[in-house]
């Protein structure tokens, strides 16, 4: 079995690596896989990514940079994600991930207009919407972000949004979705992020001490994002 690709675009601020570990290990948790069953690419840091036909599938993560900076390494794996498009090689994208992918596609990122999003998020599923039904028609959902997808490209279903953010899971073929929440993280992670930004979150008008009070459990968020990885590892190769 090929291992799945995670295409690892930053990593956690060093305080958090140090307690929790990195992303990928954060991953590869919530996926529920085993070390054999990933392969991980640090786009940010030059790596080259393989032939999308050459992997099962591939989780691109979050990260501290912004898409509209439009780095090198950003709009080279940009361009990978439309060449795994074509491929119809499995896409997950998370957070930047999921910005990458809607800017790859044609779509539009920025920053959010209803400012910083953080906490544990209600999200909520679009009733009309087709090929969600694993998801309650509302569930929480971890969230640290402030530029988003502000225009989905044309031909990509709107699957959820929360009360700040209109666009927070998006499907762009039957295999290739992306989440602006973070189905990988726990509530420890979670925390650690608010604590981590308590002053300038203050500074701009929250209550940190209300948004760790209201972290909680997201099962149903990482759940999306294992099933998508086990359907990955399953399918069956073809070949180019």
């Amino acid at each position: 079995m090929l291992p799945l690709l995670l295409i690892q675009t930053g990593e956690a601020p060093d305080a958090l690596v140090a307690r929790f570990g990195g992303f990928a290990d954060w991953f590869r948790a919530a996926m529920r896989i085993d070390s054999t069953q990933m392969r991980v690419v640090r786009v940010d840091a030059g790596e080259r990514l393989p032939d999308p036909h050459d992997v099962p599938g591939a989780v691109i993560t979050g990260s501290a940079a912004m898409v509209t900076e439009r780095a090198a390494w950003s709009e080279y794996t940009a361009g990978w994600i439309r060449d795994a498009m074509d491929a119809a090689t499995p896409l997950f994208g998370v957070c930047y991930g999921h910005q990458l992918m809607a800017h790859a596609l044609g779509g539009t990122v920025g920053w959010l207009p209803a400012g910083r999003e953080i906490g544990t998020e209600s999200i909520q599923r679009l009733a009309e919407t087709t090929g969600s039904q694993e998801l309650p028609l509302s569930f929480p959902a971890q969230t640290t972000h402030r530029q988003s997808v502000l225009e989905p490209p044309r031909g990509a279903e709107v699957l959820a949004r929360s009360q700040r953010d209109p666009h927070q899971l998006l499907r762009y073929a039957p295999n290739a979705l992306s989440s602006q929440f973070h189905p990988e993280f726990t509530p420890g992670f979670m925390r650690a992020y608010i604590e981590a930004r308590a002053e300038t979150l203050r500074e701009e008008g929250f209550d940190p001490d209300a948004l760790l009070a209201g972290v909680r459990e997201t099962e149903a968020a990482r759940l999306l994002l294992e099933r998508f990885a086990h359907a990955a590892l399953a399918r069956p190769r073809v070949a180019a």
